[in-house]
């Protein structure tokens, strides 16, 4: 069983806090990001929007029912909120993106972009009765009939409140792609080559100046990314 807190000198780069102010960080409960990329819930709330002064008040507005993650209203503090998972706190929305030190921002963003969320395929498997479940990048999985429809790297939209596929994006050459790890994190490029490894090496996925592992790149086709603020 995981520990409620951590010690602030052991948290992940990516989470843009203090190390020194406090002895310990609230830890967010295992999910389906890993924990160098999400936060947990209260963590959020009172030391990144400043909706709340303590883990109390936090506790307190999510008591109110008014906050939701992809759509589903949350009481959990320590529910993890991680890349491309939309936050609405009240009247105001919020996207988890990586700004280009690698640091989790949670960029305000409008009520139409906060009905859509981007998920990465990051697996297939096939179920009993012969369905085909894809495993998503937020640790949720959907069911569908064509098994070859989709494939593992690529990028859909999903509708927030009804779950169901808006969109589907290619994971192939002239892809549009947002890079989550590496010396390139937070900034986007087109893919020129996909290089698969006859070894135990990480795939590469090739870029026009560089390459980075299959695993830093997140297809995101003409989705509207707040990355412009959190970058400026």
């Amino acid at each position: 069983m995981s520990s409620s807190h951590m010690k602030r000198l052991a948290m992940p780069r990516s989470w843009p806090l203090t190390r020194k102010t406090e002895v310990w960080i609230s830890r967010p409960r295992p999910c389906g990001h890993p924990i160098e990329r999400c936060m947990a819930l209260g963590v959020v709330l009172r030391d990144i929007l400043g909706v709340a002064q303590s883990m109390r008040e936090a506790k307190r507005a999510l008591a109110t029912r008014r906050i939701l993650v992809d759509g589903r209203v949350t009481t959990d503090m320590r529910r993890g909120v991680g890349i491309m998972d939309v936050l609405t706190v009240g009247d105001e929305h919020y996207r988890c993106v990586l700004d280009n030190n690698g640091k989790l921002r949670y960029a305000s963003i409008s009520a139409k972009d906060a009905a859509l969320k981007l998920c990465r395929v990051d697996g297939k498997t096939t179920i009993k009765g012969g369905m085909t479940q894809l495993n998503l990048h937020d640790g949720r999985n959907i069911l569908i009939d064509d098994a070859n429809k989709y494939n593992t790297m690529d990028s859909l939209v999903l509708d927030v409140n009804t779950q169901k596929v808006k969109k589907h994006h290619k994971f192939e050459s002239g892809a549009n792609c947002y890079l989550i790890g590496g010396s390139h994190i937070g900034s986007t490029a087109t893919m020129s080559e996909y290089a698969v490894k006859r070894s135990s090496k990480d795939n590469e996925v090739l870029f026009d100046d560089f390459g980075t592992i299959v695993d830093h790149v997140f297809v995101v086709g003409d989705a509207n990314l707040p990355l412009d603020e959190v970058n400026a």
